[in-house]
């Protein structure tokens, strides 16, 4: 009788863990599915993009740029796909061992019901109870005996009850099994194909290559104007950034000390203002939605490779027609200028941070303006019929890398 309840106990010390199994995996699976989806949009925008950009032969390089762009986008789906396959497989395998250990305990079960229908059917003569519990040597005897017997009673009723909801537990894991199974095959039939658009979006980068090169006098001047204007801006905002740093010194009544270069004065408010910005650090909303086509740091041209192209400070996407672009973060508009190659830019105060805004066409606030996280600035220009929005985020003096503040 005690190792039937044992049993019995084990089962549902199994059951309770099949439960709590599901919540975490569907939350992971959530996950992937929601980056899937992501990437997905992402390469729909980089393609709406090149279907414009094959009506106008100006725009070689930035339909190279856009296919590099997509190359890589597509990389991180297929491996989101690897990724799910990998979590599917590893939920078929746990569930497989749920089978496996339900229907353990479900023969089991049935296989010591089977005895005590047995004994109830040997002993059904009630008298032999009751001489049973008189026989007893002693009145504590026979209260224990009573006391056996009534479990034992009890204890028909529960197990038929536990081999009922251990077969239903059953039923679903097998249920469940046969969905895992079938999910798995399709992502599997997904990357598959997309592993094969992968192989044609690189043999087009590799012609587009080719073509880039035939024409190299051509593009090169479009890259030494880029390259220039990439210059101007980086020259422009460190000036410009030096210039307010310059002024909040003065504002806050610092000055020289000994003769040696300019004290830098932080007032009370920057201090904690850039504190929080910082606290915020991987958690910040994107200012627009869009594909990621240059990153931040240095890097070769992707035709021209023996080129090293100007610093990016921050990152350009490519983005809708029009896109609207908002505030990362709570802080004040200290300029807004009109650079060539990135129309107007909006430069906002986040104590001891910066952020800037580029390629904006229509512009929403002025010189001064509190913002508000989430707050709209303008809209993103087009500009030589490209839609691309560039912003970084500066610490001071100092570029930062926007992927690593931003959320993911």
């Amino acid at each position: 009788m005690r190792k039937l309840l044992h049993i019995a106990a084990l089962a549902l010390m199994l059951l309770t863990a099949a439960q709590g199994f599901a919540a975490p995996q569907k939350q992971g699976k959530k996950s992937l599915q929601n980056q899937i989806a992501k990437l997905e949009k992402d390469i729909s925008l980089i393609n709406a993009k090149l279907e414009g950009n094959r009506r106008d032969s100006k725009q070689a390089l930035s339909s190279l740029t856009l296919v590099r762009s997509k190359v890589s986008t597509r990389e991180k789906l297929i491996r989101e796909y690897d990724r799910t396959l990998s979590t599917l497989n590893d939920s078929i395998r746990t569930c497989e061992r749920e089978i496996t250990a339900l229907q353990n305990r479900y023969d089991t079960l049935q296989r010591y019901y089977a005895r005590l229908v047995r004994s109830s059917y040997k002993n059904r003569d009630s008298r032999l109870w009751y001489m049973y519990v008189l026989s007893s040597e002693s009145v504590g005897q026979g209260l224990r005996r009573f006391s056996y017997l009534r479990r034992f009673s009890d204890n028909m009723g529960q197990q038929a009850a536990r081999i009922r909801e251990t077969s239903a537990r059953l039923e679903e894991s097998k249920a469940r099994f046969s969905s895992l199974r079938q999910e798995a095959d399709r992502m599997k039939g997904n990357a598959v194909k997309e592993r094969a658009r992968l192989q044609d979006e690189e043999a087009e980068a590799s012609r587009m290559v080719a073509r880039l090169n035939k024409d190299g006098d051509r593009y090169r001047k479009q890259l030494q104007d880029m390259n220039r204007q990439k210059q101007e801006l980086n020259r422009k905002v460190s000036e410009i950034i030096r210039a307010e740093q310059e002024a909040a010194r003065k504002k806050a009544g610092g000055g020289k000390k000994g003769g040696g270069a300019p004290k830098t004065t932080v007032t009370e408010a920057d201090r904690k203002l850039g504190g929080e910005f910082a606290a915020n650090k991987g958690h910040l909303p994107w200012p627009v939605e869009g594909v990621i086509t240059e990153r931040f740091g240095k890097h070769m041209h992707p035709v021209y490779q023996n080129v090293e192209l100007p610093q990016n400070n921050g990152v350009t996407l490519v983005v809708k027609r029009g896109a609207p672009v908002k505030a990362i973060y709570n802080g004040t508009v200290t300029q807004i200028v009109v650079l060539p190659g990135y129309n107007q830019c909006v430069l906002v105060s986040h104590g001891t941070y910066y952020t800037l805004y580029t390629k904006l066409r229509s512009v929403a606030v002025k010189s001064g303006t509190k913002l508000s996280t989430g707050q709209q600035l303008g809209t993103v220009d087009t500009i030589g019929g490209e839609d691309l929005f560039h912003f970084e985020i500066w610490k001071g003096s100092e570029a930062q890398n926007p992927e690593e503040w931003l959320r993911k």
